[in-house]
Parts: C-alpha cells; structure tokens; sequence
C-alpha cells in the first residue's frame, strides 16, 4: 500500500430512497437502511440504519424518526448529512491520527434536477467528502449487472428502487433515452396500507406494509409457485382494537395493480422513443431488471407479456447499482466520462 493511499480514501455509495449501501475495498461494508433517530428536545442522532429501524413506528414523542430522502431525492437536507456522515464514520474509514481526504462517488436518478443533484453534492461535502463525482442509476446499475455499457449495442435496463423506477437505454457509453418515475418500493408499501384500509378495515404500518409485500407481494394474480398466505397484524378501524387478517398474494397483486401499470406504461413510452437500430439489439438482447422492486414476483413475467421482450433479473438485484457505482470508482479513468 502506497503512502498515498493513507492520504487518500475512495468510497462508492448508493444513497438510496429505502436503503443506503457503501462500497470500500471492492467491499460492501454497509447496508443500511436510509433511517435516522433524533431526540427531538436536543437534537441529538440516537440511531442511524438498523437500529433507527428498529424504532420506526415505535417511537416516543421525544424522538422523530426521520427518513432523509423521499421519492429518489433529498427531502431533509440536515438529516441527509447525518446519515451521509455516519455511514462514513461506521465504514471506519475516517478513524486515523490524521483523516485522509475522501472522494465518493455517489449514484442519483436520471431524472434529477439540478437542484436536486447539489443537494446530494452539499451534503456529502457537509459529511466531509472532500470530492464528489454523480452517476446516473441506471448506468450504475447497467455496470453491476455485467453490460459492457461502452460498446456500440443497446441495452434497457429497469431499475426499481425504493423512490423511483429508472428506465433507460445505454449505449455507447451514454443514455440514449429515459424516464425516471416516482413509483417504485414505497409507493408498493402506500398501496398495501391503502388496500387493507378500505378492504379489510385495518390500519397497519409502514414496515409492517413492507413485510407483506416481501412475504406475499405479486405482480401477478396467478403464480406457479403462491406464497403462503401472511397472518398480518394492524388496529381495526372500527373497534380501534388489535387484530390479525390473513392476506394472499392475490389480493396484494391486486392492490399493486395501477402502480404496476404505470412501470409498463413507462417502459413502452422508453421503447417507442428509442432509435430503431438500438430497439433492434433490445429485441436480441431483452429488458434487465435490478433495485429491490424487481424481486416482487410475477414482475419479470407481466413487463415480458406487455413488451413481448425476454426480460432478465440481475443476481443480486438489490445491490445492483452499488456494485455498478464502486465498479465504476475502481475503474475511474475508463469510465471517467461517466462520471461528472
């Protein structure tokens, strides 16, 4: 190791919507979930990630549980800088006699503006990030599954995270064409407590609506394989009580229907705009799905019957980008111009 390395540190981060993943060392060293704990009479962060987690919902009067970033962007720009800065400090990069100068690479939704962007860029340089490059999700994303992004053939990609679904087509390096819309992991979640609200009369959670929808979420009303039926557990609406409902994949594929329907919208509005030599390799080659919304059963074969295209998750979905951002950072001179 070089004496410059101890001077100078690099971190690939995905600083996502429901979940926050660093890369150092070709490592995922966090995964953490986009959550901050403050005591609201002090101001002081109780928790960050996991154990903030473990406070949502459950939490005293005396203490917010604050998620920074809403639909793919920064909504709280002071709690987005405490999250930023102790997810550096968990990483231990930073823990030495002299702290070393930072460069992170952070991914951000295509459809960012510029506002938007220097709100990433201030909070990374308020964590204490001493450079900071951007690049597009879908890109990162389009690096981690393996595409070789720099060669003259079209590829789409789909990444579905917890604010927003990227939908985008690379080639040459450069996104030909895209859409990015707010529909994605927690919209999913708005669903299902909206579903069980006015169907079964029952208030439930947030993270409860999240274990549903990993325990019996669909994009499908007919599966090979069904899930078994989740007993879950909310306040009935009525009597203000307790109480447990049974609910199948069925009905939750029926609550994620008209969010669903907006993904293939967008997706078909980004091939119909894409040049006709490209939509001909996408023909060859298929739609790729990644982010964490891709795992929701049944999405693979409903874009596929919709598009008529062969469409492919990425192993690994979840940290598809993160991987495609710390690659991307390893191999900053090939792809520097990818990154601004």
């Amino acid at each position: 190791m070089s004496l410059l390395s101890f001077f100078n540190k690099e971190v690939a981060m995905d600083l996502g919507t429901a979940n926050s993943i660093v890369i150092y060392n070709d490592q995922v060293v966090i995964d953490a979930p986009s959550i901050v704990a403050i005591d609201k009479n002090t101001n002081k962060i109780l928790a960050v990630g996991k154990e903030a987690q473990k406070m949502y919902g459950r939490n005293t009067r005396n203490i917010d549980i604050i998620r920074p970033l809403r639909g793919g962007v920064i909504a709280d720009f002071e709690m987005a800088q405490h999250l930023i800065r102790e997810l550096i400090k968990m990483t231990n990069v930073t823990r030495s006699f002299m702290p070393p100068a930072l460069r992170m690479v952070i991914c951000i939704p295509s459809g960012i503006t510029n506002v938007e962007e220097r709100a990433v860029r201030e909070s990374a340089e308020q964590a204490g990030a001493k450079e900071i490059r951007m690049i597009h999700e879908p890109m990162a994303a389009a690096i981690g599954i393996g595409i070789d992004v720099l060669e003259a053939y079209g590829h789409m990609i789909v990444d579905i995270g917890g604010g927003t679904a990227e939908i985008a087509v690379i080639s040459l390096g450069g996104i030909v064409c895209s859409k990015s819309i707010k529909v994605a992991g927690d919209e999913f979640n708005d669903n299902i407590v909206e579903y069980m609200r006015k169907q079964h009369n029952m208030v439930i959670g947030e993270r409860t609506a999240e274990e549903v929808k990993i325990a019996v979420g669909s994009a499908v009303s007919e599966l090979d394989e069904p899930p078994e039926n989740f007993a879950t557990l909310g306040r009935d609406l009525l009597t203000g009580l307790p109480k447990e409902i049974s609910v199948n994949y069925k009905e939750i594929a029926h609550a994620l229907d008209k969010s669903i329907a907006r993904i293939e919208t967008a997706v078909l509005d980004t091939l119909s705009s894409t040049p006709p030599e490209l939509a001909a390799d996408i023909y060859k080659t298929g739609i790729y799905l990644a982010g964490g919304g891709s795992l929701l059963r049944g999405l693979d074969q409903r874009i596929s019957s919709k598009t008529k295209l062969k469409v492919h998750i990425a192993d690994d979905p979840l940290r598809a980008v993160a991987r495609g951002t710390g690659i991307a950072l390893k191999n900053f001179h090939k792809f520097s111009f990818l990154i601004k």
